[in-house]
């Protein structure tokens, strides 16, 4: 065990050494011989961030899909000072505390329709795993308690904690912690530029999407679902955008059925797709939102699951929702969040991303120009570029092509551009967007240009 040392001296450590023999790094492959090779962010400004040797990279990803407002806000790095010195830290069982307090009641007036209730977590998947578990307990106090399995999408993601990995649709993610929580089923998603049905008709495929959500509820049997968990645009497989009716046509779905609509917009929220949340840009009601995040730019580890007063009627009745967690709802956490609404309020960042969302998709579009570009697609300030062999047949890569061009080339050649994105090979190999909120013309510019220098390699490999 290395002893206790000044923080300073360890920015001399060799970082190599200590990522081979001491950091596990998330979702990474484990190969000591690349440890040299991963960059150390040591700051962030604006767009931008900066590694220990210097180079600046245009954060394309918003580190995760969460810095709406940008890197080295120092009203954020102030809400947290301040809250710390007041009170760093008190549970929120059986307590309240200022900040959640100011934050429930915001996110309260914020949300669609009556979704008036906020249980706070510290992550996404902690959001979706409340979610379920709030779905399950409501039936079994309204007298249903069959009423427990979920629908979800193909390859979309909910999460890695047990049931929201249970959720995910992603058979590469789940493999290797089976067996998951029972009771979860998958229904297409809604990537018409691959529509199995209905390829040529928009409106007709909307419906066949949505009804496939009714098969699936009635085969199982309606008495046993409970919720259905929907991102408004699916992020894994690259941005799949709902076709028009869609979450109409669920929504009148669940409510025949009697079954919970579950949006999660984790990704989604504040600000994403110009909106508070993708509910609102889409028009549907949902039972509960999830989200994390953009709820507090990243600055400080946040979720919340929102839920409407007719799911919260049979708590309270003096049940318990025997669920939370040490850090939910942590008050420099809401500290910061609430710093964060503040500045994407007052910089009237929504509008902004309403304003320079056809900019920015005009921009990628120039991409069209080379021919290993299938389809771009996305909402507000969140793209994707699905990568083909063939344009005209949309013919796929094989899995063994998609990696070398996305691993070996793509990845490398965004890096030394100076463009932090993601190349991802889960579904179709898609080439994914997603910066902070506060970007503009110039910003679209640099990615635009990054990405043709990667991608014009890539038509090399492939032609």
């Amino acid at each position: 065990m290395t002893p206790a040392t000044d923080h300073r001296q360890w920015t001399a450590t060799e970082p190599a050494q200590v990522i081979r023999d001491n950091l596990w790094l998330h979702f990474t492959p484990q190969t000591p011989s690349s440890s040299g090779d991963v960059p150390v962010i040591v700051r962030g400004e604006g767009a931008y961030v900066y590694d220990d040797r210097g180079r600046r990279y245009l954060d394309g990803l918003a580190g995760l899909f969460a810095v709406q407002v940008g890197h080295g806000r120092e009203e954020l790095a102030r809400a947290a000072a301040e809250q710390t010195r007041q009170l760093a830290y008190f549970p929120l069982w059986g307590f309240a505390t200022p900040p959640a307090l100011g934050l429930a009641e915001r996110l309260a007036a914020a949300a669609p329709g009556d979704l008036n209730r906020v249980f706070f977590t510290v992550s996404g998947g902690e959001s979706v795993e409340t979610a379920w578990k709030l779905a399950r307990q409501y039936f079994k106090l309204t007298g249903r308690p069959a009423k427990h399995k979920v629908i979800s999408r193909a390859m979309a993601y909910h999460g890695t904690s047990m049931g929201a990995l249970s959720i995910t649709g992603i058979p590469g993610a789940k493999t290797d912690f089976e067996p998951l929580v029972p009771s979860t089923m998958r229904v297409p998603n809604t990537n018409f530029y691959r529509a199995p049905e209905h390829g040529e008709d928009y409106a007709a495929y909307s419906r066949w999407a949505a009804d496939r959500i009714e098969e699936a509820i009635l085969f199982e049997g309606p008495e046993t679902v409970a919720a259905v968990f929907l991102e408004p645009v699916q992020n894994t497989g690259g941005c799949f955008v709902p076709p028009p009716g869609y979450f109409q046509r669920v929504r009148e779905i669940c409510d025949r059925h009697d079954v919970l609509l579950v949006s999660d917009e984790v990704i989604c929220a504040f600000g994403r797709l110009g909106y508070a949340f993708g509910a609102d840009r889409f028009g549907y009601q949902p039972d509960i939102i999830t989200t994390a995040k953009g709820l507090t730019s990243g600055y400080a580890p946040l979720g919340a699951v929102l839920l409407s007063d007719k799911l919260f009627e049979p708590f309270g009745n003096g049940a318990t929702f025997m669920h939370g967690s040490t850090y939910g709802g942590h008050p420099v956490s809401c500290a910061v969040a609430m710093a964060n609404l503040d500045l994407i309020e007052s910089e009237d960042l929504y509008g902004h991303v309403r304003a320079n969302e056809d900019a920015f998709r005009a921009t990628l579009e120039r991409l069209y120009d080379l021919p290993i570009v299938g389809e771009i697609r996305g909402a507000g300030f969140f793209w994707a570029v699905e990568l083909v062999k063939n344009r005209e047949t949309k013919e796929r890569f094989t899995d063994a092509e998609a990696r070398r061009i996305l691993k070996n080339h793509v990845s490398t050649a965004l890096f030394e551009a100076g463009l932090h994105c993601r190349a991802d090979d889960r579904a179709e190999p898609v080439i994914q967007l997603s910066p902070p909120l506060i970007c503009g013309q110039t910003q679209f510019d640099e990615m635009e240009q990054a990405l043709r220098h990667a991608l014009t390699g890539a038509v090399r490999l492939v032609h």
